[in-house]
């Protein structure tokens, strides 16, 4: 292997043009960890909040933006027994994908899905892990329930409507374009809400209140998710593009025994992802495989031009991934 690669660094906090080419060293394998050849690197909100200054990776991350990536498995640190040089993976990384190699715990990687591309594989870490730790490990979501997801036509949005709708939920989204609300009812989306025209708390309690809601959008959100709500329903919230900061009367939280929660992927321990992808590995892969769910795709750039697919995302006309091409398919 070479002993440097090519990468995309963070030069400064700021907007996407701070993204820039650089040359660093090869990472190494520690014991539990493997090193991908990366052909492929997913493009996520985190990063662009990274880049911004406003998500320090942890302590013992690169400081490389890319939290997964797919390609082929090129070095085993100590101690790793399930995988062997040359498998082909998507991996789940504390950090370093927009670079030609990255290292992560050979305990966050999984399969490629059978029939399934590179390109493909490398959009589902980040969203499958986080739909699924969020909505049926935190979130309880069980068949028959009604789930809202807000922001359906994203890549945590799409994903979690086919996963919702394989398990039985009746699903409800919410989207801001008619574009949007189409690919969300293409996906299997019982009600597809456009929030420009359509208040959402009302329609979710004419349907007599959703059982379960996942949020990334936060701010006046809030509130009306708790108004959208059923008795002893649910809300899980995953990030705060409007703000975590709102008023909120908790007396309705206690009179209809409402739960809030929340998480973030990123912090938790190696162990915690672990179980996830022992779980995703057990109950998603084989309806992945049997072509029951599958990642959509918006786009895909070099990795040399990371700042426009940053500057792409940003924009929110897309429906579903943006994920860079860094190195061969094999």
């Amino acid at each position: 292997m070479d002993k440097a690669m090519t990468a995309v660094e963070i030069t400064q906090p700021g907007g996407p043009e701070v993204l820039q080419i650089t040359q660093r060293p090869m990472p190494e394998a520690g014991p539990g960890e493997v090193v991908i050849r990366v052909a492929w690197a997913g493009v996520n909100r985190p990063d662009a909040l990274q880049r911004a200054g406003l998500y320090a990776p942890p302590p013992s991350a690169s400081d490389l933006p890319g939290l997964e990536a797919s390609g082929e498995i090129v070095a085993l640190g100590e101690g790793v027994g399930d995988w062997a040089l040359g498998d082909q993976v998507c991996a789940l990384l504390p950090g370093g994908g927009y670079a030609e190699y990255v290292t992560t715990p050979a305990a966050h990687c999984l399969p490629v899905p059978e029939g399934m591309g590179l390109r493909e594989a490398a959009c589902l870490p980040e969203t499958f892990f986080t739909v699924w730790s969020n909505v049926f490990m935190r979130g309880g979501l069980q068949a028959g329930e009604r789930f809202l997801v807000h922001g359906g036509s994203s890549g945590i949005g799409t994903t979690a409507i086919q996963l919702a709708k394989a398990f039985g939920a009746r699903v409800f989204a919410t989207a801001g374009s008619e574009a949007k609300c189409a690919a969300c009812r293409d996906l299997g989306a019982d009600r597809v809400i456009n929030y420009r025209d359509e208040d959402f708390s009302e329609i979710l309690r004419a349907e007599g209140g959703a059982n379960l809601i996942l949020d990334m959008v936060g701010g006046d959100y809030l509130p009306r998710n708790v108004r959208a709500l059923a008795d002893e329903g649910r809300l899980v919230q995953i990030a705060f593009l409007k703000g975590p900061k709102v008023e909120l009367n908790f007396a309705q939280v206690m009179m209809r025994r409402l739960t809030i929660t929340g998480s973030t992927l990123r912090p938790q321990s190696d162990l915690a992802k672990a179980r996830i992808a022992e779980a995703l590995r057990r109950e998603v892969w084989p309806l992945l495989a049997a072509g029951r769910i599958a990642p959509v795709m918006d786009s895909d750039y070099p990795l040399g031009e990371a700042s426009q697919a940053h500057a792409h995302m940003e924009a929110g006309d897309h429906i579903g991934k943006i994920v860079l091409k860094v190195g061969p398919e094999a």
